[in-house]
């Protein structure tokens, strides 16, 4: 994938979290990794959305260098490359602030396995991950910990963080994360909410192939 793909796959993405509500104002931010020359392509920082342009997207190195663009790079780029660092399967990170699931985020509440969905796309519940000063690399190494055998995680005080192979994935795992979210908060005001049973989550992981628990 050249430069200029990435920067349209970081373009497009960002502007379509943004009309999905995953991301408001300017807050929220996405990065991918191309595998092969390690250069990430992120959004940039204190740019709206809807006037953002290709231009306006970053090309950086995993430890911060500019290669294209005319801003900063996103607030968050430590967060971003602190996975890629150590996450050698990870392509994509989605990052967003979607009022429900980060109101689990500030009651520092996991959502937990209520849908067949969230095992297909996130492997199970969604933890919280500690809290850690916004903009630092241990906000990544923090949410490092959680992520070893799921695809999303809550960052206790802040949002979301969401990762894949690619955008395609990063960004669903983000949308189910909040709809998983949404649909908890409002099974809590209608009565008691139903957890899938273990032994039914296990039997979800034999069908994928992933490791039980």
């Amino acid at each position: 994938m050249t430069i200029l793909e990435m920067k349209q796959a970081v373009l497009d993405y960002s502007k379509q979290s943004y009309e999905e509500k995953l991301f408001a104002g300017t807050s929220g931010n996405l990065s991918m990794r191309d595998p092969e020359t390690g250069l990430v392509a992120i959004t940039p920082g204190s740019i709206a959305y809807p006037t953002m342009t290709i231009d306006d997207v970053m090309v950086i190195t995993l430890d911060g260098k500019i290669v294209e663009g005319f801003h900063n790079p996103s607030s968050e780029w430590k967060m971003h490359t602190e996975i890629y660092k150590n996450r050698n399967d990870v392509h994509a990170v989605v990052h967003t602030h979607s009022p429900y699931a980060t109101g689990f985020a500030v009651t520092h509440d996991r959502i937990p396995v209520i849908l067949i969905e969230m095992m297909f796309f996130l492997y199970g519940d969604v933890p919280v991950a500690e809290y850690r000063i916004p903009g630092s690399a241990e906000l990544g190494t923090e949410a490092l910990k959680v992520l070893h055998n799921r695809t999303a995680c809550l960052l206790a005080n802040h949002g979301v963080l969401a990762i894949g192979p690619n955008l395609d994935r990063a960004h669903i795992r983000a949308v189910y994360t909040e709809d998983a979210a949404k649909i908890c908060t409002q099974a809590k005001i209608i009565g008691t909410v139903h957890e899938m049973s273990k032994d039914e989550q296990n039997k979800m992981r034999r069908k994928m192939g992933i490791p039980e628990e």
